[in-house]
């Protein structure tokens, strides 16, 4: 059966994670206020300062300060509370999204069985230039292929998982409904975006995926991803979620395969 609820643009919150004095957060601001169906922008910072200030003033966007938990999972869950709205859509202040993002997920979104979790195909940007196609993202996009065939499948969904992180983090939009008290686990630095879709994973329900390209991931030196690489911290995390899957020794063995593919982010 269809599911009842039919969203719409106000039920819709882009939340931007800004974070220091990126200078590329006010190209992802207006990416978002670019987008052919407009809905909700807020921002949320755990470094409150001018320049995070100044911005979400000349844009007239909304800004709360989380003076909670600090770190990624802390920053994520604050913006999740702030959403509020049943559709939330954590922006990282990196990337930039494409005019019709907001208009196919809301399209998609409202012609699934019982979505579980929507999110899209997506690029890089390697040195201000957009880079739609290469040898990693062509690997990602053949690890969703059971997604993509059978999106109601659990069975698909884990498997598209459990080769590793195939799931762009900020082209998700999160169903606040299906979402429940679910909240990113603070355990983790890089992965907890994976970590997050492995739970959803086993819900019953349609992850629902966009195939064209509706937003461009940044890659340079200063990104937290970069960082986290530098710091060897991904490949432990790799290694624990890939034994949410496999035994041992093959999750060893995919772990060495799969930090090998790091080096695509790093510049």
């Amino acid at each position: 059966m269809k599911q009842s609820m039919h969203y719409t643009a106000a039920d819709h919150t882009w939340v931007i994670c800004a974070y220091g004095e990126s200078p590329f957060l006010e190209e992802c601001i207006r990416s978002l206020m670019a987008q052919r169906v407009r809905s909700e922008i807020r921002m949320v910072t755990s470094t409150p300062g001018e320049y995070i200030s100044s911005l979400a003033g000349k844009y007239g966007i909304p800004l709360s300060v989380n003076r909670g938990k600090a770190g990624i999972a802390g920053d994520w869950n604050f913006a999740l509370e702030e959403g509020g709205t049943g559709l939330t859509t954590i922006a990282h202040q990196d990337d930039i999204y494409e005019p019709g993002y907001c208009e196919s997920m809301l399209e998609r979104i409202n012609r699934a069985d019982r979505p579980v979790l929507y999110f899209t195909n997506y690029g890089e940007l390697r040195n201000g230039e957009k880079v739609p196609e290469n040898r990693l993202l062509r690997t990602k996009r053949l690890l969703l292929l059971p997604i993509r065939l059978f999106p109601d499948w659990i069975f698909a969904r884990r498997l598209s998982l459990r080769f590793g992180n195939a799931i762009c983090c900020p082209s998700v939009t999160y169903i606040r409904p299906v979402l429940g008290d679910r909240r990113f686990d603070d355990h983790f630095r890089s992965n907890l975006d994976w970590e997050m879709s492995e739970k959803l994973s086993r819900e019953k329900g349609r992850f629902v995926y966009e195939p064209t390209v509706q937003m461009y991931h940044r890659i340079h030196g200063e990104s937290t991803t970069s960082g986290i690489i530098g710091e060897n911290l991904r490949s432990r995390e790799d290694y624990e979620m890939f034994r949410r899957f496999w035994p041992e020794a093959i999750a060893r063995r995919l772990e060495k395969a799969y930090s090998r593919a790091e080096d695509s982010n790093r510049l």
